[in-house]
């Protein structure tokens, strides 16, 4: 008898199991945009300017309006030079070249990317970047979940933040790995 209860009751929490998955995707989009916000080219969501000391950055979008889901930063005049090797806890990175070339490391993996190029740096998986052409790069990179990343770039622009404190990382649920990638 018992038996027959533990299988009734498994079959009627089946479906339910089905479901929950699609429920909780869902529900992360339940929040309604009102309108379409355009953010022209060169400017910011906000209408701010920031600089991380090696590039110039601006937010296309805000994770506010897509409730934490996204957050799409554009990089502009990226130099040589970029933040040290990190890894998100997470957060999926995504990089889109779209001036200039851009020498990456994701994981054990070196990749230069040119215009049009893109790569995925996966959640828990070391990453970085840094200018590497002949002429300032242009890239947009796009976080998701956002997580903290809004209030990470917000707090370290502008140079008020050490880049390479490990503390500083963890608060906005990342770890210090490494340097900063160099040109070799």
């Amino acid at each position: 008898m018992k038996r027959r209860n533990f299988l009734k009751s498994a079959a009627s929490t089946f479906p339910l199991a089905l479901t929950q998955p699609f429920a909780l995707a869902v529900a992360s989009n339940d929040i309604p945009l009102k309108e379409a916000h355009v953010v022209p080219a060169g400017q910011d969501i906000f209408g701010e300017n920031r600089t991380l000391g090696f590039s110039r950055i601006s937010f296309k979008t805000s994770t506010h309006d897509t409730g934490g889901d996204l957050l799409v930063v554009e990089h502009n005049n990226l130099l040589p030079g970029g933040p040290p090797l990190h890894l998100h806890l997470a957060q999926d990175e995504w990089f889109y070249i779209m001036e200039g070339e851009v020498l990456f490391q994701v994981g054990d993996k070196r990749l230069k990317l040119k215009p049009g190029d893109s790569v995925l740096a996966p959640r828990k998986i070391p990453h970085t970047f840094t200018g590497a052409g002949t002429t300032p790069a242009k890239m947009l990179i796009a976080f998701t979940p956002a997580g903290k990343m809004e209030q990470f770039f917000r707090d370290t622009a502008h140079g008020k933040a050490d880049l390479m404190d490990a503390a500083l990382f963890r608060k906005y649920d990342m770890e210090l790995v490494g340097p900063p990638l160099k040109l070799t």
